[in-house]
């Protein structure tokens, strides 16, 4: 298979990174986020199920780790694999959450970049969520 186009989408958070990592490896948390998972995840195994409008995808996520590697690769029903890297890096006292988006094989440049925009509201929301949580002076994730 060719290399496939890349894009790195980033954004900064205020908050501390280790409590963004928490967060976001708490995969039954991600539908409060991740618009593609809003239909929520249910465990299965070692994998998650995601219904969504391509019919059920599975789900497997990089192990918990103390490098911010939040990766997880989804198979759809029709056998296709999609890896998503996602990563949180300490960025001075927060973080900064990078997700590397592949253009996928036969995908036209308005989709590529539609789901630029969406990886977008969806590290936005992230983002949101996370500083409100902080400003609400509620809890570490990393302590749970």
């Amino acid at each position: 298979m060719a290399t496939m186009t890349a894009r790195i989408i980033h954004i900064s958070i205020e908050r501390d990174w280790r409590d963004v990592y928490a967060f976001m490896s708490d995969h039954g948390k991600m539908p409060l986020w991740a618009s593609g998972l809003s239909s929520g995840l249910k465990r299965d195994g070692d994998e998650w199920l995601a219904p969504g409008p391509l019919g059920n995808a599975r789900v497997r996520f990089a192990p918990d780790n103390a490098l911010g590697v939040v990766d997880h690769l989804v198979t759809l029903e029709n056998g296709a694999k999609v890896h998503n890297a996602l990563r949180v890096v300490p960025n001075g006292d927060g973080a900064e959450v990078m997700f590397t988006l592949l253009r996928q094989p036969g995908m036209s440049d308005a989709q590529f970049a539609a789901d630029a925009a969406t990886v977008e509201e969806d590290l936005a929301a992230l983002k949101g969520f996370l500083e409100r949580e902080t400003r609400a002076g509620r809890g570490h994730y990393h302590d749970r």
